[in-house]
């Protein structure tokens, strides 16, 4: 495939980057596309998976049929059959009218089965027969129907992994790797990494008429050396928030730090070899631990600081606080004569140490904090915290969250 050809798809499907490992995922996007191979696109939450199944429908002879990307993590246990099979009337409770399922209406098409892994072992026992013969039958139906659909698969799990656990099946899966893509991480390609966030900046910049934020020469350094644990999905977000939120339209390496969770000095932070996945959740774990213990202390000074102007006469809200800041003074709650002037102004408060917060205390606050920034939207949850909405919503249950 020539260079030309490369970036001809690149600029259709809006791609953006140059890395060798990400030119060769889209050669073999685009060589597998003619076939009617099924291909299974694996890589972390964030990559750009979603760009490939596109690629290879929009080079397939039946291009103009239809093309359904289905997320397999977003829909619930209980209807997840019916969604992909289709059901008949009366097959369950609320089944008031026969249903087509998402194979039967993308017969002759493409289907993108998204976060494929997070499927039920009875559904992929259903998924098995549709790739080997073609055939389904719908939830309550006993007639066998067939479609001819172009199956493209994609998750962000160690398949391996979950065979070994016995949450995929293994036939399953080789079914569905015929043509593997492996997509990389945003670390893995860093010479893309400055494109992709100054086409975002570009993108706000354009979208909400402000100039468009650039980087100096150690903010650009620090970008690229940062570790993106959530690839470009991260990366976009901090452009955005940093167009959004900054008056400088030159981000230096101290502005840019402080949209960067947890990076000491600004020291990318690398996965050591060898490192486990406990590992690497106990580290996330206690980097939001800490994240929300600061919360809680800026409160605990904004707070202090209310009542403090409050009881003096003065505006109860809160100023903004500087970067270093005297120790707090503030009036007891026993004071009562015309002492207490003095007394505010001289005695010193001490801070009540924190709670040790839990595992599931840290969790309920992001998840709570993320759902109010997200007015109660569950899709949009789910993306901020990297992870499935049949995830949010297990977790929202087990932490007895309420409904926002």
């Amino acid at each position: 495939m020539s260079d030309n050809e490369l970036l001809a798809v690149k600029q259709r499907f809006g791609i953006i980057g140059n890395s060798e490992l990400l030119n060769r995922a889209l050669e073999v996007a685009v060589r597998v596309a003619p076939t009617d191979l099924s291909v299974l696109v694996t890589g972390e939450s964030g990559v750009g998976k979603e760009f490939f199944p596109q690629v290879i429908h929009a080079f397939w002879a039946r291009k103009h049929n239809k093309y359904i990307a289905v997320n397999c993590g977003a829909i619930p246990e209980g209807t997840i059959d019916s969604e992909l099979f289709g059901h008949e009337k009366g097959a369950f409770t609320g089944a008031v009218e026969a249903r087509k399922g998402y194979f039967e209406e993308a017969d002759g098409g493409t289907i993108f089965l998204d976060e494929v892994a997070e499927l039920p072992l009875s559904t992929q026992v259903r998924l098995l027969r549709v790739l080997q013969s073609g055939e389904f039958i719908r939830v309550g139906s006993a007639k066998v129907q067939k479609t001819n659909v172009r199956v493209v698969a994609a998750t962000n799990i160690n398949i391996q992994e979950a065979i070994a656990s016995g949450r995929f099946r293994e036939d399953l899966y080789y079914r569905l790797n015929t043509v593997p893509i492996p997509v990389p991480a945003l670390r893995e390609r860093r010479e893309d990494i400055f494109l992709l966030f100054r086409k975002f900046a570009s993108d706000v910049a354009v979208q909400y008429r402000m100039p468009a934020i650039s980087l100096d020469a150690q903010a650009r350094a620090l970008l690229e050396g940062y570790l993106w644990r959530g690839n470009i999905r991260q990366l976009k977000n901090v452009a955005e928030q940093i167009s959004a939120i900054e008056e400088a339209r030159l981000i230096t390496a101290d502005i840019l730090r402080r949209y960067l969770p947890l990076q000491e000095g600004g020291a990318p932070m690398r996965p050591s070899e060898g490192r486990s996945q406990a590992e690497e959740g106990y580290s996330t774990e206690r980097e939001l631990l800490y994240k929300i213990l600061f919360d809680m202390r800026a409160d605990i000074n904004d707070l202090k600081r209310m009542m403090q102007e409050a009881m003096r006469g003065g505006s109860a809200t809160p100023s903004p606080r500087p970067a270093t800041q005297e120790p707090m003074r503030l009036l007891p709650a026993s004071a009562t004569t015309p002492e207490v002037a003095d007394y505010a102004e001289s005695e010193e408060v001490v801070e009540e140490p924190l709670r040790t917060l839990t595992k599931a205390d840290v969790q309920r606050r992001q998840i709570e904090e993320a759902l109010r920034r997200n007015n109660g939207r569950r899709k949009e949850t789910a993306a901020e915290l990297f992870m499935s909405e049949r995830t949010l919503y297990r977790k929202i249950k087990e932490l007895g969250i309420d409904e926002f």
